[in-house]
């Protein structure tokens, strides 16, 4: 059983080298398009269907002009820096009042959004991006409003959640391939574990494989009458493609996938093993320089304490029988 593990181990790291050399990247920073300062630009100024573009990405917009007008559909794009105010009138704001790695721009999503691959990004692997709520809900699940619940309600205890599906187009086709990631999760058994992403976190897709286009599906534990209490927003940075096809077809590489939240973290990562069904595996967290820092046996998801790990990029493997997969997080 160690020989078989050593040699998936070897081939996880055999597959990050391989992988790497085979892609180019583009990243959609949005630092291409114009914008005053604490600013955002929603379609108003091209109603009834417009969209934007940046690297090898379009995001389509709709902004219609009845009822004295307001932004119906897709991305917009935003520098505002307005972390403090509750309610609909800041719904252009990221919680972390700044655009990823200290920039100034950032794309803002809506309810089944759609982002469009472009030129040599079309029809290939994308490597990832940069996600976090918005102020708008952010405030809402923290506090409560008019219109949706405090999460965890009154005693904390209350088993909420606010969830991100990213669901992907190919040759035509809407598949049931899909990533998810929590934009906040109070269903652990331990309230201290409980959280509402207020960061940048990286959302790895590569999963995905080749990809036309995207779809971005949000759901909440708190809904009503009318359907999801919780604002239907969220904010993205750095959509990173690959510009490459998928090239790696070794049958012995099971390319289901894992994530690490919160990312970045501080304290704890959660390793959510549940797509994957199968016991006996192991996970392994190398630091930059390929030190091993820390290694388990895990069957169930995982929770890992990193408060004594030096701030930086480690990278996560998780192996076992027929079972080879990497992420990455950053240690704040």
């Amino acid at each position: 059983m160690k020989k078989q593990l050593l040699s998936y181990m070897l081939l996880c790291i055999l597959t990050i080298s391989d992988y790497k050399y085979a892609n180019a990247q583009t990243i959609s920073s949005f630092e291409n398009l114009t914008l005053n300062s604490n600013s955002y630009w929603n379609g108003s100024s091209q109603p009834m269907g417009a969209s934007f573009e940046s690297g090898n990405a379009n995001f389509p917009n709709y902004y219609n002009p009845t009822y004295g007008g307001y932004w119906e559909f897709g991305w917009a794009y935003s520098n505002m820096n307005d972390s403090i105010t509750a309610g609909y009138t800041n719904m252009y704001s990221a919680r972390p009042a700044i655009g990823y790695n200290s920039s100034s721009n950032y794309a803002v999503g809506q309810q089944n959004a759609v982002i469009k691959l472009t030129g040599n990004a079309l029809g290939k692997v994308i490597d990832g991006m940069c996600v976090t709520n918005g102020t708008y809900a952010y405030l809402s699940m923290l506090n409560g409003d008019a219109y949706a619940k405090k999460f965890g309600g009154v005693s904390g205890n209350d088993p909420d959640w606010f969830k991100l599906t990213i669901r992907k187009w190919y040759n035509g086709i809407l598949a049931n391939d899909s990533v998810t990631f929590f934009l906040a999760d109070f269903r652990f058994t331990n309230n201290a574990e409980d959280y509402i992403v207020k960061n940048w976190n990286w959302i790895d897709l590569k999963s995905l494989g080749n990809v036309d286009s995207l779809k971005f599906v949000l759901s909440s534990s708190d809904n009503g009458a009318y359907g999801m209490n919780t604002p239907a927003f969220y904010c993205i940075d750095n959509f990173t493609t690959t510009d490459s096809p998928l090239l790696l077809a070794n049958s012995t590489i099971n390319h289901n996938r894992f994530n690490i939240y919160p990312n970045p973290a501080k304290d704890l990562i959660h390793i959510d093993i549940s797509q994957l069904k199968q016991d006996d595996l192991q996970v392994r967290i190398l630091d930059i320089s390929g030190k091993e820092v820390f290694t388990k046996s895990i069957d169930n998801n995982e929770v890992i304490n990193i408060s004594d790990f030096q701030k930086g990029l480690y990278f996560v493997q998780i192996f076992g029988n027929n079972v080879c997969l990497n992420n990455k997080f950053v240690k704040e």
